[in-house]
């Protein structure tokens, strides 16, 4: 049985740059909209770390109509993660710029003070935001898909309440910061972790229901809609400093193309889906909550979007979110004891 979530990072150009009217309300009320239009819904991963210090520092009036629409989001059942690039707590803004600290890149990195502060600190942010003291994301997703090493962050976040990660991409490499997701690519639709989030642990901590990919020569990678969207979202240009590790990664054959609705055209987005359903037919009774992912700041096409989700009704494939696959997951799991 296959299910389908869509996620969406919440988020401004990862070096601080562009409006939040632009680049997250705009799209996401659009998004909001078309969802509820097919009577579905999606998660929005929330990256509180950047809400609170342009809330803080005053840098974007706009917040409040962000603040507003993560409100609505709640009221009206879209599912609202977690999502941290820690970069942004040691901040600031200055002359119309905002200058991060990117020694708090990673927050696997960091020590477990650290890191339970940041956690600590982002959920008090959230429960502000909705006026809700009680309030714990269910699910959570690292900057820059950074979930390693992986302890003792995921002890940190399982003690916070947190159940569900997706930051996993099978297949993953980035050689810059040490990620490495290819071991992952023997693990099953999904797995609970503890020690290694790409190392299936029965008795894990938190489970882990990765971002869908599927491994593709390397030329598959360069379609004119995923490079020009992508780099909108990047937000001004890098030195070449900053883009040969990426070259690096590149360097070898196979690559993990994840199924992200913003970058992807719509014939890349059904051959991937009906890739996924003819694998599904060999083994009917399993459960496969397929994830996608997307961004506010590369969200541009939304008759896309909508031409996908006609394409998943036709094919019978319910959309969920995190939690109802994840507490799915359990039931399935005591199924089989």
């Amino acid at each position: 049985m296959i299910e389908c979530i869509f996620t969406l990072d919440y988020e401004i150009s990862g070096n601080g740059e562009g409006s939040l009217k632009e680049l997250v309300y705009e799209p996401s009320e659009r998004l909001k909209t078309l969802f509820e239009k097919w009577n579905a819904r999606f998660v929005a991963f929330v990256e509180v770390a950047e809400l609170e210090m342009i809330d803080a520092q005053g840098s974007d009036l706009d917040i409040k109509l962000v603040k507003d629409q993560i409100r609505n989001f709640c009221r009206e059942g879209f599912e609202l993660g977690l999502h941290l690039h820690p970069q942004w707590y040691g901040g600031r803004y200055e002359n119309g710029k905002w200058l991060l600290d990117y020694s708090e890149y990673n927050l696997c990195t960091l020590s477990r003070t650290r890191i339970d502060q940041i956690v600590e600190r982002s959920i008090s942010y959230f429960r502000e935001i909705l006026g809700v003291e009680d309030f714990t994301p269910f699910s959570f997703r690292a900057g820059n898909w950074l979930f390693k090493p992986t302890q003792p962050a995921a002890e940190v976040l399982a003690e916070r309440g947190i159940k569900v990660d997706s930051s996993v991409f099978k297949g993953g490499l980035r050689h810059q910061h040490r990620l490495d997701y290819r071991r992952a690519l023997k693990n099953g639709n999904f797995w609970e972790f503890s020690d290694h989030v790409d190392v299936p642990d029965a008795d894990g901590l938190l489970l882990e229901l990765p971002i869908h990919t599927q491994m593709v020569p390397f030329w598959k990678m360069i379609q004119p809609k995923r490079v020009n969207v992508q780099h909108i979202g990047m937000g001004g240009g890098q030195s070449w400093r900053d883009k040969l590790p990426r070259l690096l990664d590149f360097l070898r054959f196979w690559h993990p193309l994840k199924l992200d609705f913003c970058c992807m055209t719509l014939v890349e987005l059904t051959n991937m889906m009906d890739a996924v359903i003819q694998k599904d037919q060999q083994k009917p009774s399993s459960f496969w909550p397929v994830v996608a992912i997307g961004h506010t700041k590369e969200l541009v096409d939304f008759e896309t979007v909508e031409a996908f989700l006609s394409f998943l009704k036709q094919k019978g494939i319910a959309i969920t979110t995190l939690e109802a696959a994840g507490r799915k997951v359990r039931q399935f799991a005591k199924a089989t004891i």
